[in-house]
C-alpha cells in the first residue's frame, strides 16, 4: 500500500528573489507538497500518534518560507531538508513553489514561476 498526505496550494507572503528589489518587497507564493508517509496503522487506529501530523507538516513549509531566499530552489531544498530531518519515516515527496507574480512584463494569472522537486 502506498499512503500519502498531501497540501495543497497553500498561500504565503515571503521576500524571495535574485533581485534586491524582490526581496524587500516581496510576493504572493503558493506552495503544495506531498509527502509518502507510512500511515498504514491509522487506517485501523484512529490515532494521530500512528500517521504524520499536517498541522506540523504545515508549520515546517511556514517555517522555511518565512526565511529570505534568493532562489526558489533553495527554499525548495530546505523544506525537503527539513521534512526528511523532523518526518525521518518520510519514503518520498514532491514539492512546488510557484512565485505568483515574477517580475516579468507579462501577467501569469494560471501560476507564476514553479520550481519542483521530487525526493
Amino acid at each position: 500500500m502506498k499512503t500519502s498526505i498531501k497540501l495543497e496550494r497553500m498561500r504565503f507572503y515571503a521576500y524571495h528573489g535574485v533581485m534586491e528589489q524582490e526581496r524587500r518587497v516581496g510576493n504572493h507564493y503558493e506552495v503544495s507538497v506531498e509527502v509518502e508517509y507510512p500511515f498504514e496503522k491509522a487506517l485501523e487506529s484512529d490515532n494521530l500518534d500512528d500517521t504524520l501530523n499536517y498541522a506540523e507538516l504545515y508549520a515546517v513549509v511556514d517555517r522555511e518560507m518565512a526565511i529570505p531566499s534568493k532562489l526558489l530552489e533553495h527554499v525548495a531544498g530546505r523544506i525537503v531538508k527539513s521534512i526528511q530531518k523532523e518526518f525521518p519515516a518520510t519514503v518520498a515527496g514532491e514539492i512546488s513553489i510557484s512565485k505568483l507574480h515574477p517580475p516579468f512584463k507579462c501577467d501569469m494569472p494560471q501560476g507564476g514561476a514553479t520550481v519542483k522537486v521530487r525526493w
